[in-house]
C-alpha cells in the first residue's frame, strides 16, 4: 500500500498543478493551482467568488495531477479530499504557499484578492484510497 506521502511527493517541485473538481451533475472541471506539499497533505487556496469553491462545497473529492501553467496534465492523477481551512489552520496553509511561491503567493495573489475584496479560500487536499 502507497503512504498519502509517496502519493504527494512528485508533485512537492510542482509549479502548478491541475485541480479537477466535480459539478453537481458530476461533470469534471478542471483548474490550474498552485499548491504546497507538506508530509501527507497539500494545501490550495482560491478567491471566495470563485466556481470551485462551490463545487467543493458541494463535494469534497478531487483529483490532483502535474500540470503546465494553462492547466494542461502532465502526469497521472490522484484522488484526493478537500477540506476548507480556517483560523490556525488557514494562516499556515497560507504561509506554506507563500515560502514556496515567494512572489506570486507570498505578495501579488494576496494584493489581489485585497484589491478585489475577496475573502481568500484554503483547502487542504488529503490523497485518499485508490
Amino acid at each position: 500500500m502507497t503512504s498519502r506521502e509517496d502519493l504527494l511527493e512528485p508533485l512537492i517541485h510542482q509549479r502548478a498543478v491541475l485541480l479537477t473538481s466535480y459539478r453537481r451533475d458530476g461533470t469534471p472541471v478542471g483548474t490550474a493551482v498552485n499548491m504546497a506539499v507538506d508530509g501527507d497533505r497539500a494545501f490550495v487556496r482560491t478567491p471566495h467568488r470563485t466556481g470551485k469553491v462551490k463545487r467543493l462545497r458541494n463535494n469534497p473529492n478531487v483529483e490532483i495531477a502535474p500540470s503546465t501553467f494553462l492547466g494542461k496534465a502532465t502526469g497521472p492523477a490522484i484522488r484526493a479530499q478537500a477540506r476548507l481551512l480556517s483560523g490556525d489552520e488557514a494562516k499556515y496553509a497560507s504561509g506554506k504557499l507563500a515560502r514556496k511561491y515567494r512572489i506570486l503567493q507570498g505578495i501579488l495573489v494576496p494584493l489581489a484578492h485585497r484589491l478585489t475584496r475577496s475573502k481568500t479560500m484554503h483547502y487542504e487536499l488529503t490523497p485518499v484510497d485508490s
